[in-house]
């Protein structure tokens, strides 16, 4: 803050560098009429006679007065109470055009001080530059160059507004070929190109730029000590600090606060104790560095000590509370905080949010003077991360209608809330805003966009988003590869694997998980063998109990029950239930009882309300026909007061989701559903179908098992998605359980009796049926 003021200071000491005189190698940019042999008559100026009347408004005292009336109002704010005096003048001069033209970009109007400016009978060289600075503020460059270039008379101020336009954009090539060509510059000049190369991480850039000249102002020493400390390059940074001919209080904070967020607290207190001025930002940054350090009785100690206090200092003493999930004392000083700002509001809010409590959040949200981008994204986070998908949405709609500016947080929230409950169509929506908005090629907001399509059953759709991130990060091809996974497309996966090897990024646990899930799921039984056992050799990763338990699935699945038993034995440390678990899916598959008896009963000790492993367990018994174990587990369920949690599909039509559950009577087109599948099911059985009987865990006849079937809940999203959709689209259904064995089989049937392709989501992975067939080969 400080640090700017002192740089808006320096714009009243305009002078030419001495270095101004010195050549430059040509460079390919220019303004004005190429063909003009002087197209910047910076020195015509001294030779222009005033025109005529002008001079002589400017210094007329009614004319004074109403230039500083109007002035007054735009201060205020009262934009419009400035025009109607702007109205009444019965002279004007320029200055009362300038007035209104900086007082209308001031208060945001940039259109209305475009057109007052257009309409100007005459224009000094104050108009033109502080119309060009408001071109600049909007981030309009095309405009800004291109009134630049009309420009009849430019000074260095004229010159230092394009400068800053570049700098402030990101386009550090271009301001430096704006320095270059300036014939005169001035300490904002140098601070402006030094300022863009901090600003934008060329450091090596702006150190060179530094030591080229002598005479720099300390808010320059203090600019590029900032840049050094945003890089963690401590060393240099207080080297620079140890060099300064005279340093100012900005100086010493910017030191303390650079050992302070990385960890350097007791050399951070010994500068602070150093220090000639203890202001507020120092005080500030001590407590800073003791929160984020988890030292919270320090910092709590500095708080009490503090001789001033602002909202920054407050609020990151809250914020120290809430990290630690100490909301009664978070509360206890945002409710004692005399100067509350939104980032007060933000963080309490914040904190109930992620501690779970989305009444307390809600409470919050509802009770705020003023909400911005991240009150908003906090509470969408909030619900969505706590298992409130549809009001998450709900609120994001609602942030659009309240007019908010949608930022990657709340974008990548939305996207990752539409994923979790298969929102396509709303996430395609979103996509389409991504795109005007600019955000679909970071790899923040990229990767949720990604993530979406991956969750939705839109793969390709999900590898062209995956090919149009700029820069990549490790998410980015962790995202890919579990993705690919997760469908059923393993070679793909392993293709992405390489891919990112090739590209220099390592892997990390989480990749070699995805490999490993990519092997299992298409049962490369050897090369997920030789991918665990050299992850360590050639990227260093110790396995963990999720690389485990993915090859004892992969071992599993493939029917190699003792290779996996041996392998469980040789982990260095216990098998959790999730492993045990693998092993007894595996022995539902190949119908090895004795084996699944022994890996459940060690789950029920672990996790005894884990309802699924019943489940399975009965599974196994029901296709052995031991119909009195079956309810025998029935009966240990009732006991220990585990329930069967319920399967049900949805399916988005027309933005909206329909759920089914089995045997579903609720659902309006019900009769029509039924009286589908009825003929689908006579269709299926002249193609070969049988029903899998076996897997009804009611000891019944086979008439009443194979009704039990016909009406899952996938087969009845499935039959009202092609009721529904037009034909040439996939039917996308999602379920919250594992597919079942028939309904598996089915919709392989159902694909190519009605020539559709239909993709099925359920807890495990993606099954995509066409043309009779399944991605997963049957290996699931």
């Amino acid at each position: 803050m400080r640090g700017s003021y002192r740089l808006r200071q320096l714009q009243h000491r305009s002078f030419c560098s001495r270095s101004s005189a010195k050549t430059h190698q040509p460079i390919n940019i220019s303004f004005g009429n190429p063909s003009n042999p002087n197209p910047i008559p910076w020195k015509k100026k001294q030779t222009q006679k005033p025109k005529k009347g002008r001079s002589s408004n400017a210094s007329d005292p009614e004319v004074v007065k109403f230039n500083m009336e109007i002035s007054t109002q735009m201060r205020n704010g009262q934009c419009g109470e400035a025009l109607r005096v702007f109205n009444a003048m019965p002279r004007r001069s320029s200055v009362s055009y300038n007035a209104m033209i900086s007082g209308y970009l001031a208060n945001g109007r940039f259109d209305d001080a475009k057109d007052l400016f257009d309409k100007m009978p005459e224009r000094d060289l104050v108009s033109w530059n502080v119309m060009l600075s408001g071109f600049v503020r909007n981030k309009d460059l095309g405009g800004a160059r291109a009134l630049f270039e009309r420009m009849k008379e430019r000074d260095v101020v004229s010159w230092n507004a394009i400068l800053s336009g570049y700098a402030q954009n990101g386009y550090v090539d271009e301001a430096r070929k704006v320095f270059e060509m300036m014939p005169c510059r001035n300490e904002i000049s140098w601070n402006g190109l030094l300022a863009a190369y901090v600003q934008n991480g060329k450091v090596e850039s702006a150190r060179r730029l530094f030591e080229s000249k002598a005479d720099w102002q300390a808010v320059s020493w203090n600019c590029l000590m900032g840049g050094f400390v945003k890089q963690k390059r401590l060393v240099e940074a207080r080297q620079l600090f140890d060099r300064m001919p005279a340093r100012d209080e900005v100086s010493w904070n910017t030191m303390i606060t650079g050992y302070a967020q990385n960890g350097g607290m007791s050399e951070a207190r010994r500068l602070f104790e150093e220090s000639p001025v203890r202001d507020v930002f120092a005080w500030t940054a001590m407590l800073s560095g003791y929160v984020q350090n988890g030292m919270l009785d320090e910092a709590r100690r500095i708080f009490d000590e503090m001789p001033e206090k602002n909202s920054v200092s407050w609020n990151a003493m809250i914020a120290g509370y809430v990290q630690c999930k100490r909301m009664d004392m978070a509360m206890k000083l945002f409710e004692a905080m005399p100067c509350k700002n939104v980032s007060s509001w933000n963080t309490i809010l914040t904190g109930y949010a992620q501690s779970g409590d989305i009444d307390g959040a809600r409470k919050v949200f509802d009770s705020m003077p003023r909400r911005d981008s991240i009150s908003w994204a906090a509470i969408i986070a909030g619900h969505a991360q706590n298992g409130f998908s549809e009001e998450a949405l709900r609120l994001f709609v609602e942030m659009k209608r309240d007019g908010e500016r949608l930022t990657r947080s709340s974008f990548s929230c939305a996207l990752s809330t539409c994923a979790e409950v298969a929102a396509l169509e709303l996430g395609k929506q979103l996509h389409g805003r991504l795109a005007k908005a600019g955000f679909e090629s970071g790899c923040y907001v990229g990767n949720a966009l990604l993530g979406m399509y991956c969750k939705c059953g839109c793969i390709e759709e999900a590898y062209d988003v995956f090919q149009e991130i700029s820069e990549k990060d490790v998410v980015s091809w962790n995202t890919m590869i579990h993705g690919y996974a997760r469908h059923g497309f393993g070679s793909k996966a392993l293709m992405v694997f390489d891919l990112m090897k090739a590209a220099g990024i390592k892997p990390d646990e989480v990749t070699m998980v995805g490999v490993l899930s990519a092997c299992s799921h298409t049962g490369l039984v050897d090369r997920g063998r030789e991918y665990f056992h050299s992850m360590n050799r050639e990227y260093g990763i110790t396995a963990n109990p999720k690389h485990y338990t993915c090859l004892i699935d992969l071992l599993g699945r493939a029917g190699r029950l003792e290779e996996a038993q041996n392998l469980m034995k040789t982990m260095p440390f216990e098998p959790d239930a999730a492993t045990w678990g693998a092993l007894l899916g595996a022995s539902r598959i190949h119908g090895n009882t004795v084996l699944g008896e022994k890996a459940a009963k060690i789950i029920f000790e672990m996790e005894p309300e884990n309802a699924g492993m019943y489940v399975l367990l009965s599974n196994l018994y029901a296709s052995s026909g031991r119909w009195g174990d079956v309810g025998k587990m029935r009966l240990k369920m009732r006991d220990i007061g585990v329930r069967k949690v319920p399967g049900y599909s949805w399916i988005e039509v027309q933005n909206k989701i329909h759920t089914f559950s089995v045997g579903d009577s609720v659902h309006p087109e019900k009769d029509n559903i039924y009286a589908f599948l009825e003929e689908l099911d006579l269709k299926m059985k002249r193609e070969g179908y049988v029903s899998s009987t076996k897997l009804v865990l009611h000891d019944v006849e086979e008439e009443e098992k194979e009704h039990m079937l016909r009406h899952h809940s996938e087969k009845l999203a499935v039959a009202f998605g092609i009721l529904s959709i037009p034909a040439g689209r996939p039917i996308r259904v999602m379920k919250n359980l594992r597919v079942c064995e028939d309904c598996h089989n089915a919709i392989k049937y159902i694909s190519k009796i009605v020539g559709r392709t239909i993709i099925l989501r359920d807890s495990n992975r993606f099954h995509h049926f066409s043309e009779g067939s399944c991605s997963c080969g049957d290996y699931w």
